[in-house]
């Protein structure tokens, strides 16, 4: 587990804290941070080892988050759920980076077949804001919400050109203080020293810090001097990588940057500026003159009726509810699109909250680093990239199936029936089969994962082609026209389905949820008046975890 932060160790001891800091919120977010750096899953004794909180408290924290749609209880694990992504869809919608050069990031990397990705600075390290992977056997695995050290990688370098003495000093400090990086879960940790004798002949170890300090210092010079750097295998033996800067229009400071990613098999290290720095910094004047063109953006609706919600769940659930921990992270949805930048009194108005109570979720979000004085804003708020630790990592590469898994068993389980999700194959001729949950009849209905089946015969199918431009058979146009497909044994003697279409962000059906039973057990009546709102009831919630998703993240159907 890596190591506990300082703030949080203070937390754990009661010392440090700030007087008006919510102690319960601390404790939350540390909860969030610790299943984050997990993968998104442990048990609650676990949690209870890796935070030093009781086990009463862990109860009541994960009790919580469940309640506020962060985590599920799986059995005996906490399992963090896409709610989460919706604190750091705040951040990063405030941000508006990826929004405005996601697309040209993308491009790059369709381009010169190589993964590209865009990071902002965090202190003295770097944090991924968006992620062009390339799929292929040696391919990178970062994250978006990734956090790396600024000295191991490229992007580092450039922002370091702008650290003032300060910052220079918080990162010797950081240094000192762990010098394996195991703060870091993202990147390997560095080796340990080796052993080395003085002349006296007594052992003892390398002290290595003055020399990553010097190595460091020359690449920042570097980056200063040719405006560009090179990662060359600084996190991990093979990876190299090429950045360029991204610089804010109104500050000219470096907004974010911009690199491109490959391996040494691919292009060696001394390659990328012949091969690929000519075509980043064409891409990185597009997305500078992205930023300079960018409309103002419109503010989304901001969050209504929290406070509400929070006290009415604190009726309903008792002392197994924390209203405190609830209010303090309903706080930070209250920033957004349109929402960078936040008075106390805008946070109180968007949350419902009181005064007081927003202020001091603030003043603990600032002590947890999570917000900071907004930059050009008198008396304002604006989330930091830190936001992202709260989860986001282990849900930025999920696919359709692991969204839609937990919704379908839930599904089985009410109407104890079998329930699938498919997708169209590539030429419309087929669905395939890629989640589903079973049920403990004798007489059930098992299609594996994997398997295909014509498109035209099955409930999942008509409801996925009557979404097509212009679904030409009689029985596409009832589907489209209904909104679901019945479909009785066509496929197969006593075998009836009904499914409904889950759509993407844009509308368009990019998959289909079914439930499937024997014609001895329902009629088509009882398909239609029973099943079909549990189906319909769960396509919605597979929706919302897709969106959610997918805001600024690529979600596989697959």
């Amino acid at each position: 587990m890596p190591a506990m932060t300082a703030v949080e160790a203070g937390a754990r001891a009661g010392a440090g804290v700030p007087a008006e800091a919510v102690g319960p919120l601390v404790r939350g977010v540390g909860v969030l941070r610790r299943l984050a750096e997990a993968g998104g899953t442990l048990s609650p004794s676990a949690l209870e080892r890796a935070t030093g909180l009781a086990r009463s408290t862990v109860d009541r924290i994960t009790a919580t988050l469940a309640r506020m749609g962060y985590v599920r209880l799986d059995g005996r694990d906490v399992v963090l759920t896409p709610g989460v992504l919706e604190l750091g869809n705040a951040y990063l919608a405030a941000l508006r980076l990826p929004a405005l050069l996601g697309a040209r990031a993308d491009a790059l990397a369709d381009e010169l077949d190589e993964s590209v990705s865009l990071a902002v600075a965090d202190r003295d390290g770097i944090r991924f804001i968006h992620q062009a992977t390339r799929r292929r056997a040696l391919s990178v695995s970062f994250r978006i919400g990734d956090l790396l050290p600024a000295e191991r990688t490229a992007p580092g370098a450039l922002f370091a050109t702008e650290w003032t003495e300060r910052d220079w000093a918080r990162w010797r400090t950081r240094r000192a203080e762990d010098p394996r990086d195991t703060a870091f879960p993202a990147v390997p940790p560095r080796p340990e020293p080796a052993p080395a004798h003085d002349t006296t002949g007594t052992t003892g170890t390398t002290d290595t810090a003055a020399a990553v300090e010097a190595a460091f210092a020359d690449r920042v010079g570097a980056a200063r001097r040719d405006g560009w750097a090179v990662d060359d295998q600084l996190i991990e033996p093979g990876l190299v990588a090429v950045s360029a800067p991204v610089r804010d229009p109104r500050t000219g400071r470096v907004a974010c940057v911009a690199s491109v990613v490959s391996h040494t098999s691919r292009h060696p290290a001394a390659e990328l500026p012949a091969a690929l720095l000519p075509r980043l910094r064409t891409a990185v004047a597009a997305m500078e003159a992205d930023l300079r063109t960018a409309p103002p953006p419109e503010p989304g609706p901001a969050p209504a009726g929290l406070a509400t919600w929070t006290t009415a769940s604190k009726q309903e659930l008792g002392r197994d509810f924390v209203e405190s921990l609830a209010r303090g992270l309903t706080v930070l949805t209250a920033f957004g699109e349109g929402r960078p930048a936040l008075s106390l009194t805008d946070v109180a108005r968007a949350t419902g909250l009181p005064r007081a109570t927003a202020r001091r979720a603030l003043l603990t979000h600032e002590y947890l680093g999570l917000v900071a004085a907004a930059p050009h804003e008198d008396r304002a708020f604006a989330l930091t990239p830190r936001v992202l630790d709260l989860g986001f990592p282990p849900l930025s590469r999920t696919t359709l199936p692991r969204l839609a898994e937990p919704h379908l068993r839930a599904l089985a389980d009410r109407v104890a029936e079998p329930a699938a999700l498919a997708v169209l194959t590539a030429d419309g001729t087929e669905i395939q089969y890629t989640a589903g949950a079973g049920t403990g009849g004798v007489l059930t209905v098992r299609i594996p994962v994997g398997a295909r089946l014509p498109a035209a015969a099955t409930s999942l199918g008509r409801v996925l082609l009557a979404d097509t431009s212009a679904p030409a058979a009689p029985e596409l146009a009832e589907a489209r026209a209904r909104g679901y497909a019945l479909v009785d044994e066509e496929l197969e003697s006593g075998l009836r389905s009904v499914a409904v279409p889950v759509r993407d962000r844009t509308g368009r059906a990019v998959a289909a949820v079914n439930v499937a039973t024997h014609a001895a057990r329902r009629s088509l009546e009882d398909c239609v008046e029973h099943l079909l709102p549990a189906l319909r009831a769960t396509a919605d919630d597979i929706q919302r975890d897709l969106h959610r998703a997918s805001r600024f993240t690529k979600v596989a159907t697959t």
